[in-house]
């Protein structure tokens, strides 16, 4: 693990914790965790794949090893990757990303988009999530905010208030026509049981991207562990 220290063109800060794989290779692929998460689930996956790339796994501003005091977006998050990426001088073939980060991969719209579960798509919020919502708005109008956290997200109720704000930005996003936009090589992988991103986000990404492939698997939204050899396979024999 290395920790590089950056200052993007915003003049915001960041302590960025990266592992790389495969020092020696020549082409990288980037791994860009999902939300609540960090780099060492994407490491477990495929580390032990992909051996003809150098990979770079990172933590995120603000989950894993990575710092961050700021209120963010997901454009920011991709600004800030891109900056890193130039920072440590990496010669980005692939980008990776996980829900989340699969998002902010499409933001930095690499040669190579590879797409596991991601977020993106607007999807119908369950009745007791939009009874939370409500509740927490209600609450937050009588001036009783402290009661609101009893509501929160399990992939937010330990982090710290500006993550919770950054949450917030970003939870909701719809990437119909971020995905539209990207032309370049795209490879969507999916799980099948999935109820965090669903199937039909996934196949309806797979329609907004115009150069895309589509694999599903019978397993849930972290499907790329048991799949992981398969899916690499199917990177090697996909990266343009």
């Amino acid at each position: 693990m290395a920790l590089k220290s950056i200052i993007c063109d915003d003049s915001k800060s960041f302590d960025i914790s990266y592992t790389v794989w495969n020092p020696k290779q020549k082409q990288d692929i980037v791994f860009l965790h999902g939300w609540g998460s960090n780099k060492e689930i994407m490491k477990q996956a495929f580390s032990p794949f992909l051996k003809d790339y150098r990979h770079i796994y990172i933590d995120m501003p603000g989950f894993g090893k990575s710092s961050n005091e700021y209120v963010l977006t997901t454009k920011e998050y991709a600004k800030t990757i891109e900056h890193f990426l130039k920072i440590i001088s990496s010669n980005t073939v692939a980008i990776v990303g996980h829900s989340f980060g699969g998002k902010v991969a499409t933001l930095i719209n690499p040669e190579n988009l590879i797409l596991l579960s991601t977020a993106g798509i607007i999807e119908e919020k369950p009745f007791e999530v939009k009874l939370k919502i409500t509740m927490a708005k209600i609450f937050n109008s009588l001036g009783l905010g402290k009661i609101t956290k009893m509501f929160r997200s399990k992939d937010v109720n330990k982090m710290n208030e500006e993550m919770y704000a950054t949450f917030k930005n970003v939870v909701d996003e719809d990437f119909t026509q971020n995905f539209k936009s990207y032309e370049k090589n795209a490879m969507i992988f999916w799980g099948e049981k999935d109820t965090a991103t669903t199937l039909p986000s996934g196949k309806k990404i797979n329609s907004l991207i115009k150069n895309s492939s589509f694999e599903s698997y019978k397993s849930d939204h972290y499907f790329f562990l048991q799949h992981a050899e398969d899916i690499a396979k199917k990177i090697e024999d996909g990266i343009k």
